[in-house]
């Protein structure tokens, strides 16, 4: 026994060990065909200028979807319509699920809450409470959504309801926000997330928008900013983010950062998140 054993170390000390293979989760969503609206977090510019990788283009690996991707850098909610239009003009209904993930700049453009609903006393027709074949009108309130494009949650009322329109039988869902730090480059100085916007708001309020309209909406959100784990005002989490530290401008005299844009690092784990939240959704609805 003390030969045998003593073989099987010199074997594994001489021998190669197998790589792991590289996992891809397989699951509803292998050859799903999903558009991505939202603003620079989605836009596939910086995947074609060599910023970083991003978010669903890891999906492509870990779930084999196909991306279609129409976000755009700097876009706020009020540009998820005209995204919607050139995703149509594009595919028509050849898609399986959309995705959005916006709201960080309506935050940043001090785009006020405003409700969801405006509200008025009216008269309507309902059935007696005593003899039921007869029916009796009575003064109720009743809901209005309100489509008000000077607002975040008018703003998603009126995106809202032209993708229920366009897509009524397609897969849709809602990526809140993620955390937000210090963002400086040549062009924009923004504070971090623990200074409140210019109408009042910290960004909780913004993400919390889009957990509700998950309701208001009868669409899924999967809460991107709760668990993918990036915190950007933490300075361990520097390596998740394109420029963590302040570094002198190439072209002008201003110190640039950036906590704002996720990097490679930071999308891959993302995307981690969201592949096995999306385990939990079907990809095609009949």
């Amino acid at each position: 026994m003390k030969r045998i054993a003593i073989i099987l170390v010199a074997l594994s000390l001489v021998l190669p060990v197998a790589a792991k293979p590289k996992a891809e989760i397989k699951s509803q969503w292998r050859g799903a065909r999903v558009a991505y609206l939202g603003d620079s977090i989605t836009d596939k510019r910086q995947v074609e200028k060599g910023q970083n990788d991003t978010y669903w283009v890891y999906l492509e690996s870990l779930l084999g979807i196909e991306s279609y991707v129409y976000g755009i850098s700097g876009e706020q909610w009020s540009h998820i319509p005209a995204q919607t239009d050139k995703l149509a003009s594009e595919r028509g209904q050849d898609i399986d699920a959309i995705m959005i993930f916006i709201g960080t700049n309506d935050y940043n453009a001090n785009v006020p809450l405003g409700e969801w609903f405006s509200e008025e006393v009216v008269d309507v027709e309902v059935t007696g409470s005593r003899d039921k074949r007869t029916s009796v009108v009575e003064q109720r309130k009743k809901r209005t959504l309100l489509m008000d494009g000077n607002t975040l949650r008018g703003r998603i009322n009126i995106a809202m309801s032209k993708l229920k329109e366009l897509y009524p039988t397609k897969q849709i869902i809602l990526l809140t926000p993620i955390h937000r730090s210090t963002y400086v480059s040549s062009r924009s100085i923004q504070p971090n997330e623990l200074y409140a916007n210019g109408v009042g708001e910290y960004i909780d309020a913004y993400v919390n928008a889009v957990k509700e309209a998950g309701n208001v909406w009868a669409v899924p959100v999967i809460d991107l900013n709760a668990i993918c784990g990036l915190y950007p005002l933490s300075e361990a989490n520097g390596p998740y983010w394109r420029r963590p530290s302040f570094e002198k401008s190439k072209k002008s005299n201003r110190n640039l950062k950036d906590r704002l844009h996720p990097n490679s690092a930071g999308h891959l784990r993302m995307a981690q998140s969201l592949a096995y939240q999306l385990l939990g959704y079907p990809a095609k609805l009949d």
